[in-house]
C-alpha cells in the first residue's frame, strides 16, 4: 500500500513539473521557452583590440585574462545570456595582436552591444615623470609626462561614494584588494612630493601630490564632481573598471546559423524518436517497458525544468548533450530489465526477480554513470569556452536526473503494479521479446 501511495505521489509530481515547464513565466516572454544561444537565436559579435603597450610582457596574459573577466562579469549584470568573451592573440604575438571576442546572444542592437561594452571605465594611477620639471600643478596636465604605475582597476574591490561632512562635497573612495593594497602603498612611498595622477579613460580627473605613503589600501578622488556624476562613477567601477584600453575593430549582427525552421525540426525529430523508442520498449519489455516510458517522460519533465530553473541557455551542444544524456536514461532502464529476465529464467517469483534485478542493475548503472559524470565535471572546469562548458553541464545534469528516473522512478511504480500475490510468477506482461521460459 505504501508504495502504491509512493508511486502515486511521484506520478503527481512529474504531472507537477511537466505543467510548470508549460506554463512558467518564461513560455510567454519565448516561442520555445527556453534562452537559445547565439547560434540558434542570432546576436552580436564584436572584435576589440587590447592596447597591451605599457603592460609588462610577464603580465600581458594575467592582464588579458582580467580584460575578459570583467567584460563577461558586465555584461552578465544586464542579463545577456551565455556570453562568449574570449581571448585571441595573433600567431606571432605582439602588442598588437591582442584581441578579444564577445558574442551577445539575443543582442541584435550594435549599438546596445557596444553601450554594454564600452560603459566600463578604464581606472589608472599614473606618476609624474621626475626627470620633468614644473612650477605648479597646473602644468602637469599632459598625459606624456605621466608613467605607468601598474596599478588599475583591475585591482580594485570595491567603490563607493561619501560626502565631506563640513562642505558636503561628494568623493568617490577607492577600496583596492590585497594585491593592490601593497602596491598602492609601495607607489606612494617612493613618490613622495610627487604628483600621483588619476586617468578614468585616459583623463586625468584628480592630479594630488603624494605627502606620505598610503598604507591599507583606500585612496580617494575628490574635487570637481556633481553628486551625480560621483554616483554613476562609483557604479560603472563597481560594475568592473578596464585593465587594459581596448578599441573597437569590428561588429557584425549574426543570424541565427540554425533558425526556426531547423529548431522546429529538431523538435520533431526529438518527439518522432521519442515515440520510436517508447513502441521499441513497450513491444520488447512489455509492461516495464511501458513503466520505463512513463519514467522517461518525467526524466525529460525534470530535466527541462532544471534547465529554466538554473538557467540553461541551449545551443546546438547542449541540446547534444541532453540527448546522450537520454540515451543513457533508456539504457539504465534496459539494463534493470535485463536483470529482471534473467531472474525469472532462473525459476524465481516476479516480486523476488523485479527486486533482484534492480539490485544487480545498479552495480553496472552506477559505474557507468560515474565515468560520466567524472567526464561532464572534467570538461566543465577545464574548457575554455562557454560552448563546451555549456554541453558539459547539460550532459551532467541529464546524467544526474536519469540515475533518479531510471532506480527511483521506474523501481516504484514496478513495484506498485506488481500483484498482490507474491509467489506470483512472470506472466505475459512481464516476459519480455519472444524468449520462452525455461521449463
Amino acid at each position: 500500500m505504501k508504495i502504491r501511495i509512493t508511486a502515486f505521489a511521484l506520478l503527481l509530481i512529474g504531472a507537477a513539473i511537466g505543467f510548470f515547464v508549460y506554463n512558467s513565466e518564461a513560455s510567454r516572454d519565448s516561442k520555445f521557452n527556453f534562452k537559445l544561444g547565439l547560434d540558434l537565436s542570432g546576436g552580436s559579435h564584436l572584435i576589440y583590440k587590447a592596447d597591451v603597450s605599457e603592460i609588462r610582457s610577464d603580465d600581458v596574459n594575467e592582464s588579458m585574462e582580467a580584460l575578459r573577466n570583467v567584460i563577461e562579469a558586465r555584461v552578465n549584470l544586464f542579463g545577456v545570456s551565455e556570453p562568449l568573451v574570449q581571448v585571441e592573440e595573433g600567431f606571432f604575438g605582439g602588442e598588437n595582436q591582442h584581441k578579444l571576442i564577445v558574442e551577445l546572444p539575443g543582442v541584435t542592437d550594435i549599438e546596445k552591444a557596444i553601450m554594454l561594452i564600452g560603459a566600463t571605465p578604464l581606472l589608472e594611477f599614473k606618476r609624474l615623470d621626475k626627470d620633468v620639471d614644473f612650477e605648479n600643478i597646473a602644468e602637469a596636465t599632459s598625459t606624456d609626462i605621466f608613467l605607468s604605475t601598474g596599478l588599475t582597476g583591475r585591482l580594485l574591490e570595491r567603490a563607493q561614494l561619501e560626502f565631506n561632512p563640513q562642505t558636503g562635497e561628494p568623493s568617490v573612495v577607492l577600496i583596492f584588494n590585497d594585491e593592490g593594497a601593497d602596491l598602492f602603498a609601495r607607489i606612494t612611498g617612493e613618490n613622495i612630493g610627487n604628483i600621483l595622477a588619476i586617468f578614468l579613460d585616459g583623463n586625468i580627473i584628480s592630479s594630488p601630490i603624494v605627502r606620505d605613503e598610503i598604507t591599507g589600501g583606500r585612496a580617494e578622488i575628490s574635487g570637481g564632481f556633481t553628486a551625480e556624476e560621483a554616483k554613476l562613477l562609483v557604479r560603472d567601477l563597481n560594475y568592473g573598471a578596464l585593465p587594459v584600453p581596448i578599441e573597437l575593430l569590428s561588429t557584425q549582427t549574426i543570424g541565427a546559423t540554425l533558425g526556426e525552421k531547423a529548431i522546429e525540426a529538431g523538435v520533431l525529430a526529438g518527439i518522432i524518436s521519442f515515440v520510436l523508442i517508447s513502441l521499441f520498449l513497450i513491444i520488447w519489455y512489455r509492461l516495464p517497458g511501458a513503466i520505463s516510458v512513463v519514467a522517461l517522460a518525467v526524466y525529460v519533465a525534470i530535466v527541462l525544468a532544471i534547465f529554466k530553473l538554473i538557467p540553461v541557455t541551449l545551443t546546438a551542444a547542449g541540446i547534444a548533450g541532453f540527448i546522450l544524456s537520454v540515451g543513457m536514461a533508456v539504457d539504465a532502464n534496459i539494463l534493470i530489465f535485463e536483470r529482471m529476465k534473467e531472474e525469472l529464467r532462473a525459476g524465481k517469483n516476479l516480486h523476488q526477480s523485479v527486486k533482484d534485478g534492480f539490485i544487480r542493475a545498479w552495480s553496472s548503472i552506477r559505474d557507468s554513470n560515474i565515468s560520466s559524470i567524472i567526464t561532464a565535471v572534467i570538461l566543465f572546469y577545464f574548457a575554455s569556452t562557454p560552448i563546451v562548458k555549456g554541453f558539459a553541464l547539460v550532459f551532467l545534469i541529464g546524467v544526474l536526473v536519469s540515475m533518479f528516473s531510471a532506480i527511483t522512478f521506474s523501481r516504484t511504480l514496478l513495484l506498485a503494479i506488481l500483484p498482490k500475490d507474491e509467489n506470483a510468477q512472470g506472466g505475459f506482461l512481464f516476459r519480455s521479446g519472444f524468449n520462452r521460459t525455461r521449463s
